[in-house]
């Protein structure tokens, strides 16, 4: 990804000039900000934004670190709880330099918890369209291969989304793979083999060595109805395992998860925005 990193007294952004496109125009993405004050939060956002201005941008989102594969939104609402593994976080007043420089929200998401033992009880209808299987703990390079050409085809047409590589995606992902577990991985496959579906969960971490929590990360399906199930079997295996909660994590607020999240009766704990910023054009 290609960026400029601009820094004024203990603030910094920096500029993706080849984020993913908003509306059909020209954009550019404003992610890793950080400032001990406002002031000079607002004195590095305006020198990005002339920066962006001169190349004839004329849309900016944010936060955002290049694209919605990484690290991206501000926490916009909060119960006051830990933050969990690998949420995204800031300082209360980040957002308001954002807001103060002419963004508004374009996109909005939440994380919800639910207890295990309540969300079992929300028991998908039998289907012999698919079939779910937890991850056999071999090859995580395979695996992930599998979720990536997934993952491909199912966020294809979400918004912001730009096509990043496998070997990128790798790169991203075989790290964790000592944190993760094989029982909190699923698959949703038809009759035939095809996967239509995938669910990848990981203990809460921050919690500590004996985590409570499970997190629902990512998960994505091509079938209808298969979703609903891989949720389920999260919910039964972490309950299996000794956890007490699930946290449905960034989950967009127009998605089916959504749906799905409240329907397994979870409460929403915490929001986030994705901001943008119109130049002109």
């Amino acid at each position: 990804m290609t960026k400029e990193t601009y820094r004024i007294d203990g603030a910094a952004v920096s500029v993706y000039f080849d984020a993913p496109d908003w509306g059909g125009k020209p954009t550019a993405a404003f992610g890793d900000f950080s400032c001990k004050t406002a002031q000079t939060g607002a004195q590095v956002l305006n020198q990005a934004i002339e920066q962006v201005r001169k190349k004839g941008i004329s849309r900016i989102i944010g936060p955002m670190n290049g694209d919605t594969w990484h690290n991206y939104r501000f926490v916009s609402e909060t119960d006051g709880s830990a933050s969990f593994l690998l949420e995204p976080t800031n300082k209360p007043h980040e957002p308001e330099v954002f807001l103060a420089a002419g963004f508004e929200q374009i996109s909005g998401y939440f994380s919800a918890r639910v207890a295990l033992r309540e969300a079992v009880q929300n028991t998908p209808h039998p289907t012999t369209d698919f079939g779910v299987e937890t991850w056999n703990g071999q090859d995580p390079e395979h695996m992930f291969s599998q979720v990536f050409d997934l993952s491909v085809q199912a966020f294809a047409k979400n918004a912001f989304y730009k096509p990043i590589s496998e070997q990128d995606f790798l790169a991203m992902y075989m790290p964790i793979v000592p944190l993760i577990k094989k029982e909190l991985i699923f698959f949703a496959r038809r009759p035939s083999g095809r996967l239509v579906g995938f669910l990848f969960g990981i203990p809460n971490y921050n919690e500590g060595p004996k985590a409570q929590s499970v997190i629902v990360k990512t998960y994505a399906s091509l079938f209808k109805g298969a979703g609903q199930h891989l949720l389920h079997a999260i919910h039964e295996a972490g309950l299996a395992q000794g956890y007490e909660t699930a946290i449905h994590a960034l989950i967009h607020e127009d998605n089916m998860s959504a749906a799905r999240s409240r329907a397994a009766g979870a409460d929403i704990f915490r929001r986030y925005r994705l901001l943008g910023l119109r130049l002109h054009g």
